[in-house]
């Protein structure tokens, strides 16, 4: 029997579906909106994902009052798009001018949680796109905000409305497998460039970007446009990274940089770990242990890694451990390990995406196939799922006009992203964390816990 809160008595299931439900928001946020009224959505961060956002709810019906981006080129082109639209290179400037129901956030990582916050305590709801934030710390703070103001939030993953996941997580809930021990998953990411040292040189900043707003809450450094030519990530070998075009920064490939970033694992995890999370619902793990690596530079994410995420035994359920394989190319033979095969008989590869559940009746390749090395037969799926299920944009566009709590709301991304980020800061010490979330402290290595928080620039310090 899965353990309650001892303050509440509820299970941590049985709170997340009663926050959802029966969220009442304060004057300011609490309103009533009449049939077909659209909501006013200003969008920060236009270069990749915003694009998506900003066209998926003019889709849905809503409207698109405000962009703001810090490089007018992109921003430029983004508003001949939404000419109605008012033009920002300053977020603040935007949420304190504009009248608005709420604002998407989808700058690079460093900025999400400034953001985010700064847009709560303006009584704005949040759409913010994963990763959720950097630190460990900022997903308790913004998990915390947004309970306090009774945002309606939600954490950027369509995972959490596809149907192929929410079937995935059905099936693990059925008992099908038996108890869940081992899950594998892969990814091709990183598709940017990780695992270098920054080399030297400067290069003026482009007339068109506020390079101080794009830094935001990172520390001051210098702006380099591109790597020089000749440089390893211009190899054949690395085609993905290819892709980036051998720029340094801006606008994409920021991913793979401690400061800007939160490498394959920020990039992915969001989108892949969160069928495991809904299916067993899980909390942070007890251990992150560092399989193997290509290793940390002192700027970037490693170029390839193997995790292993630990969760002890909860209630009547065994341990359970998580296996994280990310890098740009299929693992060599020197990084085998024992894995378990697919339905048809195939090893799971790197280099791709893909996930193996492992119980103790059988194993499960997510998403394709059916029960391996066990004769049950999978449930029936659910007559209807649990409110908000349809489609990432549209469950929040709807919760805010219901007064209800979207899916993949703070309350839930919080403690998610707490797990995947114990992950960074593992590969920043190289070796085995041990995490006690109640203390808010890693116990076996206390060095790890300064990468627990961020240190912000003077004047962008997020709120405690």
């Amino acid at each position: 029997m899965e353990p309650s809160s001892p303050r509440t008595g509820l299970t941590r299931r049985e709170a997340l579906k009663r926050a959802a439900a029966f969220t009442i928001l304060p004057a300011g946020l609490a309103r009533g909106y009449a049939a077909n009224e659209k909501l006013n959505i200003g969008v920060i961060g236009l270069a990749g994902m915003g694009r998506v956002d900003a066209k998926t709810f003019t889709d849905l019906g809503e409207n698109i009052a405000a962009l703001c981006d810090v490089d007018s080129n992109v921003l430029d082109k983004r508003g001949s798009e939404y000419p109605n639209a008012r033009k920002y290179t300053d977020f603040r400037k935007m949420i304190e001018k504009e009248k608005l129901d709420g604002v998407v956030v989808a700058t690079p990582d460093h900025n999400h949680a400034y953001i985010s916050v700064y847009a709560m305590k303006h009584g704005l709801h949040v759409y913010c796109q994963k990763p959720l934030c950097k630190s460990v710390h900022e997903a308790r703070v913004m998990a915390r905000v947004a309970a306090e103001t009774k945002a309606i939030t939600q954490m950027g993953t369509q995972s959490s409305a596809e149907p192929r996941v929410l079937r995935t997580a059905e099936l693990m809930q059925s008992g099908a497998l038996g108890e869940i021990t081992e899950i594998h998953m892969t990814t091709d990411r990183p598709i940017w460039p990780q695992g270098h040292d920054r080399v030297k040189g400067e290069d003026p900043v482009p007339a068109t970007l506020d390079w101080d707003l794009f830094l935001g809450t990172a520390p001051a450094r210098r702006y380099q446009a591109a790597w020089p030519e000749g440089h390893a990530v211009y190899s054949p070998e690395r085609k993905r990274q290819f892709a980036a075009k051998g720029t340094m920064y801006h606008p994409f490939v920021w991913r793979g940089w401690l400061e800007f970033g939160s490498g394959a694992l920020g990039d992915i995890a969001p989108h892949s770990m969160n069928v495991i999370f809904l299916a067993l619902d899980l909390g942070a793990p007890s251990a992150v242990e560092v399989v193997e690596t290509s290793g940390m530079k002192a700027e970037m994410y490693p170029d390839w890694s193997i995790l292993r995420f630990d969760y002890a035994a909860r209630g009547v359920h065994p341990k359970l451990s998580i296996y994280w394989y990310d890098g740009n190319q299929p693992l060599p033979e020197r990084m085998q390990m024992p894995r378990p095969a697919n339905a048809t008989g195939e090893p799971l590869r790197g280099g791709g995406g893909g996930m193996v559940w492992i119980g103790s009746k059988g194993s499960y390749p997510a998403g394709r196939g059916p029960f391996a090395g066990t004769n049950a037969q999978p449930p029936e799926p659910a007559p209807q799922r649990e409110w908000g299920r349809e489609e990432v944009h549209k469950d929040w566009a709807t919760a805010i006009k219901a007064g209800k709590q979207a899916p993949c709301h703070f309350g839930y991304a919080g403690p998610f992203t707490e797990a995947y980020q114990l992950g960074n800061i593992a590969l920043r010490m190289g070796h085995k964390i041990e995490w006690d979330p109640l203390a808010f402290r890693i116990t076996n290595c206390r060095e790890a816990n300064q990468y627990l928080t961020r240190e912000y620039r003077k004047g962008w310090e997020l709120p405690a």
